[in-house]
């Protein structure tokens, strides 16, 4: 790629960064830089719904090269190599419309890219003159390598032809960059409004703080699952519910459908994926749907006892149903695009909501240990001695 490209290509993400920073730097909120950061998990959220849709509407070689379209920084330079692709192959990957969803994708993705190294460079500058918490570079650093990591796989998604363990873990790293974020976001909201007292002990904090690591843990397994799904194309592998293929134990392949290092659609020796391969990658995504619901459950009942919890155990709640709808939809309606785009993003709002739990109930159980350390570090008084005499 000439580097005439490769510039016009970085102008295009500054240019879409610049409506975000526009927004932040008219805002009348006097904390510019907590709504930088929330700005960016809103485009964050965004970003990961727009490339399932890249995804699922198979618009992931709409242009087949990295970081521009056929060598050039937009589909309208490359348009005659795309024409030609398409008309050579009017049902394959590349067509005029994959390839504007495929760059669109790329320049929100580097808009993003634009927006943590706005937020790292401003940490840096706040940091070193006031030494603040909130203002910390550490987490702002590690986003920059975190999106430049995020940034590789993005290309080797295109390089690597759509390889499924590729795009699974391009997926799990978009939704780790959102957590990131959404921690910051945290950060950002309790300079602004510092938690001064718990809503409990620790005794009662420690377990709902464990549960909402677990929680998030059990998440991440199942996005994961569910990227493999998505990935290699098994959401229709089981087009009834609850059984599979008219079983509750239908005939599946582990060992192929479980092997990461292959191409789409072949097996690790190049043979075409059997479809039972497809039903275990399906199956397995579906079940283990159950353990997340049961886990994120139980969390949110027990969160919802704490005021500061209730709040977001109360989202938590709300998404989570929605997001089983959108998956019992996608079998029961044969995947319709939209519902899937929409189950995509629920994951990323399960992942927002569970962090900022994880967050919030790390606070309420810091505060509760502070409390709980100065009581028993307290010096208790004792009686003077005139009345300690005996008469």
């Amino acid at each position: 790629m000439h580097l005439s490209a490769l510039a016009q290509l970085g102008l295009t993400g500054l240019l879409v960064a610049l409506l975000p920073l526009t927004m932040v730097w008219v805002s009348a909120d006097a904390n510019k830089y907590r709504k930088l950061v929330w700005i960016a998990v809103f485009l964050t959220v965004d970003l990961i719904m727009f490339g399932g849709f890249t995804r699922l509407s198979d618009s992931g070689l709409g242009c087949p090269d990295w970081p521009g379209c056929y060598g050039s920084a937009n589909p309208f330079l490359a348009h005659e190599h795309i024409v030609a692709a398409q008309t050579l192959m009017p049902t394959g990957p590349v067509t005029v419309v994959k390839a504007w969803i495929e760059m669109t994708h790329r320049y929100l993705a580097m808009a993003i890219g634009v927006l943590i190294v706005a937020m790292m460079v401003q940490a840096w500058r706040q940091w070193r003159k006031s030494k603040r918490a909130e203002f910390a570079p550490a987490l702002p650093t590690a986003l920059f390598l975190f999106v430049c990591l995020q940034g590789a796989f993005g290309a080797w998604t295109v390089t690597l032809k759509l390889q499924p363990v590729i795009v699974t873990i391009h997926l799990l790293l978009g939704m780790g960059l959102l957590a990131m974020l959404t921690w910051l976001g945290g950060r950002q909201d309790h300079a602004v409004k510092p938690l001064l007292r718990a809503d409990a002990d620790a005794a009662v904090l420690r377990p709902v703080r464990a549960l909402a690591v677990l929680s998030l843990l059990l998440l991440t397994v199942q996005i994961a699952l569910g990227g493999w799904v998505s990935t290699n194309y098994a959401t229709l592998a089981c087009t009834d519910f609850p059984l599979c293929g008219g079983k509750v134990i239908p005939e599946m392949d582990f060992e192929h459908g479980f092997h990461l290092w292959r191409e789409l659609g072949k097996t690790a020796a190049g043979h075409y994926l059997p479809f039972s391969a497809l039903t275990a990658i399906h199956w397995v995504h579906r079940n283990f749907a159950f353990i997340v619901l049961a886990g994120v459950g139980y969390t949110v009942l027990r969160a919802w006892s704490l005021p500061s919890l209730r709040g977001t155990a109360r989202w938590l709640a709300l998404v989570l149903a929605l997001q089983a709808a959108t998956g019992l939809a996608t079998i029961y309606l044969s995947w319709p695009l939209s519902i899937a785009v929409l189950h995509n993003g629920g994951a990323a709002l399960l992942v927002l909501l569970l962090t900022m739990l994880n967050y919030k109930a790390k606070f309420q159980l810091d505060v509760a240990r502070t409390v709980e350390r100065a009581c028993a570090s307290a010096t208790v008084p004792t009686a003077p001695a005139s009345l300690s005499r005996t008469a």
